[in-house]
């Protein structure tokens, strides 16, 4: 049996390339706080983009289950990646950008001129990832785990790797910011290719030209469209969460050096902060993967003993393992201000500002593995569109609490985690209340054709047996 473990792997160690980005940036001891902030405003606006891509995971581990079905999902990302590059040059070269990023962001004409060259950089990445994702979600569909999470360990191995080379070249003076963004790409360079070698080498000449009734019939790109547009919409939100939380940060400290340091502070404490629970969001793909009830699930033909309950109780597990983790990590004295000095590679005065900000992540794990298990289990009755409300409720969230705890005192970075912390929470809420919907639709459509067919038991056992109709009518025949 496949490891559930497994599936969940490469959001985790994603977190520790960003880490690795982050130290690329760090080391360079001109500018370092102005070049972290510049790289975090773009990082997080690219985010955005790849964000809705990359969900596009969840619907090869659900639809596809033909070249034909293959070659329609890669269709739909290669048009995406062409849109997302198409508005990362306008972000880099038109007005629109100056003022997304220097006016409402109020920062300097230099964070601000560095933020949309990053920016342009960025602007293949979109598609690069989404490749990736789409084939990590075919690979899932057919239990290659270990393949998709070799293939997010050698992103971040070729990112660290990489990080190191060109902070001894020429770069580190001439052009610091393509020290990262080069690594980064290397890192979704080695992971595509490993995903689409994995797909060719395992599952493509397996797998049928087109997909036949026994396996659900063939996924039409309309209804993939139907699927993904609400799991897209959702981690929009979720990534357009950190580009709101930055431009909220910056204006409520007056976009001086207060607010650089302050986003600083959250492109530092984001992924530290994130690793403890950022690999939670993937047991979303623990109840797809394992579902009984798809004609088109492996796990069909095989003995397998995965049921609902073993699913509930890893999740519980997997929350606990997290939660442990966060309050090790943030809370445990001078631990969190040494994993920053030591990885990131920032000075220990600036490491001591970041540790309230990576307290309060402490508490994420619980509203995401909820949204995480919910979601999967939505997913795998293909009922994604109540899930969109969610994100709607997550942004409203998120910028009341924005305009709200500064009037409580609560300020830069500890502002915008504290905001994030209430967004999740908003959302998870949302997600419980649909699945709860769905769970009494579906008990009550159970209830109705149970009645229905205890209706049509009771009117075959009133009904007399064909024999006894017969000796009725020729005891009438007799007595005539």
């Amino acid at each position: 049996m496949v490891k559930l473990e497994e599936i969940q792997c490469q959001s985790s160690v994603i977190e520790c390339g960003s880490e690795a980005l982050n130290r690329g940036i760090a080391a360079v001891k001109e500018d370092a706080v102005e070049m972290l902030a510049s790289y975090g405003l773009a990082y997080s606006l690219m985010k955005f983009f790849t964000g809705p891509m990359s969900d596009f995971k969840n619907v090869g581990l659900v639809f596809v289950n033909s070249k034909r079905d293959r070659t329609k999902a890669v269709l739909c990302m290669v048009v995406a990646g062409a849109v997302a590059a198409v508005f990362h040059t306008l972000i880099a070269y038109s007005d629109l950008g100056y003022y997304i990023i220097n006016k409402l962001h109020h920062v300097d004409e230099s964070v601000g001129s560095k933020t949309r060259r990053a920016f342009l950089y960025l602007a293949a990445f979109p598609f690069m990832d989404a490749m990736a994702w789409t084939h990590a979600g075919i690979l899932l569909k057919h239990k290659y785990s270990f393949l998709v999470g070799c293939a997010s360990i050698s992103d971040v191995i070729a990112q660290v790797v990489f990080v190191a080379i060109l902070l001894h070249s020429h770069l580190e003076c001439r052009e610091p910011l393509l020290i990262p963004i080069l690594s980064l790409y290397m890192g979704a360079l080695v992971r595509c290719t490993t995903l689409c070698l994995g797909y060719y080498r395992n599952i493509h000449d397996v797998i049928p030209d087109r997909s036949g009734p026994e396996m659900g019939g063939e996924a039409t790109i309309r209804k993939m469209l139907s699927f993904w547009w609400p799991l897209a919409l959702i981690l929009a939100t979720q990534r357009i969460s950190r580009p709101i939380v930055n431009l909220f940060v910056s204006r409520d400290l007056g976009g001086s050096s207060s607010a650089t340091e302050a986003v600083a502070i959250l492109t530092a404490t984001y992924p530290v902060g994130h690793m403890p629970y950022g690999w939670l969001t993937e047991i979303r793909a623990v109840y797809p993967a394992f579902d009984k009830n798809n004609p088109s699930n492996k796990l069909v033909n095989t003995n397998s003993t995965v049921t609902a309950t073993h699913i509930k109780k890893f999740t519980f597990v997997c929350m606990a393992l997290s939660l442990t983790l966060c309050f090790v990590m943030f809370w445990t004295p001078n631990v969190s201000e040494k994993i920053l000095v030591d990885i990131i590679g920032v000075d220990f005065a600036f490491a001591e500002l970041c540790v309230v900000p990576l307290r309060i992540f402490s508490f994420f794990p619980v509203p995401v593995t909820v949204r995480a298990h919910l979601t999967g289990w939505l997913m795998t009755l293909k009922k994604t569109f109540v899930l969109a409300p969610s994100s709607v409720l997550r942004i409203i969230v998120l910028i009341t609490s924005l305009i709200v705890l500064p009037y409580l005192g609560v300020h830069g970075a500890t502002l915008g985690v504290g905001s994030l912390l209430a967004g999740f929470v908003g959302e998870s809420t949302m997600v419980a209340i649909a699945a709860c919907y769905v769970y009494r639709k579906q008990k009550k459509k159970r209830n109705e054709n149970e009645t229905s067919a205890e209706g049509e038991d009771s009117a075959m056992t009133d009904m007399p047996h064909t024999e006894e109709m017969t000796d009725i009518v020729e005891m009438r025949e007799e007595n005539e």
